[in-house]
This record gives C-alpha cells, structure tokens and sequence, in this order.
C-alpha cells in the first residue's frame, strides 16, 4: 500500500504551503481583530482555483480530485485557519450542485463560484433544528411559478457575507421527503443578516438569516422537489475530511512551532527539548495529527475511487477538530507566556478550531454513523 502524494500532488502542496504562507498568513490576525469576511481573500484564492476545485472544467474550475482538495485545505489551515471555510464551503456546494443540477443550471451558477465573484454558503441549521436537520421548519409556500420562503437559519457559516445560498426549505410532509434544496439569491429585500460575535473564527461573518416572503422560481430549486435532504447530505460524507485535514493544518503548524521552541529555548543550560515533560507530550501529538491525517486522506482517496467512506468521513469529523484543540493546547502551553499571548497566533487557532468541533456535525453525530456502520442499523442506536 502506498502512502505518499504521488509527484503533481506533491507538486501541489509545496506550491499551495508556499502560496498560503505569503498571501493569507499575513491577514489571519487582522482578520479576526476586524471581525469580517476580507472580499479580497475571496479574489486571491480564486486566481489560485481553490474556489473552483470541485467545479468541471467546462464551468471555470479545476476538476480537482478529493485528495486534492484535501491538501489546499491543510496547507490553507496552516496558514489561515479561516480562509479555509471557503475551500470547505465551495467545494461542499459545487459538488451538491454538479450532482443535481441540470446543464442550464451549472452554466448559470457555477462560474461564478469558480472566479470567486459568488461567494456561497449552505443554510441548513434552524433556531429549533440543528442535529435533527430533517424536522426543519423554514416554509416554501407554493405560488404559480415557484415558491415563497419565510423563517431564519442561524449558525451560518459566511452568512454576513456570501451572495447566495443552498437553502433547505420544507416544501411537503413532515421528515425529510418535504424538504427541498433552493439556490437563494441572497440581496433579495427580504433577506436580513445578523451576526455573532463569536468566541473564535470571527473572520467568517457567522449569522442568523431571516426570509420575509422571499421569492424563488421553479429555475432555482436543485433537484427534484422533496429530494433537497438527501441530495444536500451525501456531500457532508467527504466535506467532513476536508474539515478534519483544516484543523489538523493548523494543529499541525502549531506542533512545528512549539518544536522550534523546544530546540531553542534554553533553560537549566540546556534546550527544554532535552526535558522529557517537554518533548513526549510533542511526540504524542506528532503521533496523533499523523493517525488522524491518515483517515482523513482515506476518506477522500474513497470518495475519488467511489468506495463508500462515511464511516471514514465521520471519523475525520469527529476526531480531528478535538485532537487539534487538544494538540494546540499543549503547544500553547510549552510555548509558555509567549503563546499566551494574543501577539502568537496559537492561541487565536485553539479559539478557531474549537467551533468545529461544533459546526458541520457534532462528535455525537459522527459517532452514530460509525457505530451504524460497524454493527448495522438494527444493532446500532
């Protein structure tokens, strides 16, 4: 079994690491401290094609397989935890939409996600739903050439600033048969934001959106009516590697830093590396991020080779952001007063990674997936 990138792969992270570090490392800190969505992040990642990974060529994007979006993820994380949302966020949309649109559909929408010109995000969670995504309540109200959608989504990823949006609706019966999946025009009058003011990751204009009576054609629905669940969840099954290879980007970067130190700092005449209270805990950690690396690359090399990868999927979802927080915590800790503070990004990395530890799915969630595949949906919870 081979475990390596193969030479363009490769190719690509080196040139991606190299990228990363001069164009977003510079803005991580700035980013934050402003608490917005920078357009021009948008702009530079799309002449990079991160924003048109999953996008057909034919459509302006790159054609890029799984595994390598994987890689732009966990180099981008490396430097700029929060510009990672949009690989995350572009290549989660561009999948359900080169799944389930027609060929008009793709050639309206895809270009401009492709050049960066659309900024999307996808709205499922509801003040009263967010696990049970299926019992949504956010109503299309038929009318004779579409439909009208009322109700607010909240916990949205980019919500301040994307232009649209994959919006889950409830179109029929209760369950996930009544739900469909719209692309929004989101400069629609009766679309209002308003943001969080979030413990981490602030860069990424997380929001609650309100729909008042907002208008959406026949044109605008993905798929087939009452087919917007399922269609909208079968891409979470690889985007949750994506996720996982983010954080252990930064997690990653973090460890790398804190061995720098390790070698460095000198105390009691000697490197504090050469203290084994110091350098096991970095050994471990470098021990876990390669574990966990590894099933998430897994997942991806899956979904490229059409192998079922749920199970897997869920696993880099659940394990990676949590070992990341707890990697990124210990390097915070053997960095000492310096990573403490806010002039080291560690410790605004540890504040970014936790939220996915919550967002896309929770550990919980993930594991039922997992044991259901283990045991069988009649042994399983």
């Amino acid at each position: 079994m081979h475990y390596g990138f193969d030479d363009d792969q490769q190719v690509f992270r080196t040139e991606m690491a190299r990228w990363a570090d001069k164009v977003l490392a510079p803005h991580y800190q700035s980013d934050d401290k402003a608490a917005e969505f920078r357009r021009q992040q948008a702009v530079d990642m799309a002449e990079m094609g991160l924003t048109g990974l999953r996008i057909p060529e034919e459509y302006g994007g790159q054609d890029a397989t799984a595994v390598i979006a994987g890689i732009a993820a966990e180099e981008v994380g490396r430097a700029d935890f929060n510009a990672g949302y949009l690989i995350i966020n572009t290549a989660l949309i561009s999948d359900i939409l080169v799944r389930n649109c027609t060929d008009e559909q793709k050639a309206a929408w895809l270009p401009a996600i492709a050049s960066g010109e659309t900024v999307p995000c996808i709205m499922i969670t509801e003040p009263e739903h967010g696990t049970d995504a299926a019992a949504l309540g956010l109503k299309a109200v038929p009318t004779d050439d579409g439909w009208r959608l009322s109700g607010e989504k909240t916990s949205i990823t980019l919500g301040m600033a994307a232009d649209r949006a994959v919006v889950l609706a409830r179109t029929g019966g209760a369950g996930a048969r009544g739900v469909s999946a719209f692309w929004v025009d989101l400069t629609d009058p009766g679309v209002t934001r308003s943001p969080f003011d979030d413990l981490g990751s602030r860069a990424i204009g997380r929001a609650s959106v309100h729909f008042d009576d907002v208008h959406v054609t026949s044109g605008d629905l993905i798929g087939q009516e009452g087919g917007g669940f399922v269609s909208v969840m079968q891409g979470f099954d690889y985007s949750r590697a994506i996720i996982g290879l983010l954080c252990l980007g930064a997690a990653q970067q973090s460890l790398d830093e804190a061995i720098a130190w390790a070698r460095d700092r000198q105390a009691f005449g000697q490197p504090i590396g050469r203290f084994q209270g110091v350098s096991f805990p970095l050994a471990e950690h470098a021990t876990y991020i390669t574990g966990a690396r590894h099933v998430c690359y897994e997942a991806l090399w899956r979904k490229d080779n059409d192998v079922e990868h749920s199970a897997e999927a869920a696993m880099a979802k659940f394990w990676a952001p949590k070992l990341s927080a707890d990697v990124i915590h210990q390097c915070l800790l053997t960095l000492g007063h310096v990573g403490y503070s806010t002039e080291h990004k560690v410790g605004q990395r540890l504040r970014d990674v936790i939220g996915l530890e919550i967002g896309d799915g929770t550990a919980q969630v993930s594991k039922l997936v997992i044991s259901r595949s283990l045991l069988g949906r009649t042994a399983a919870p």
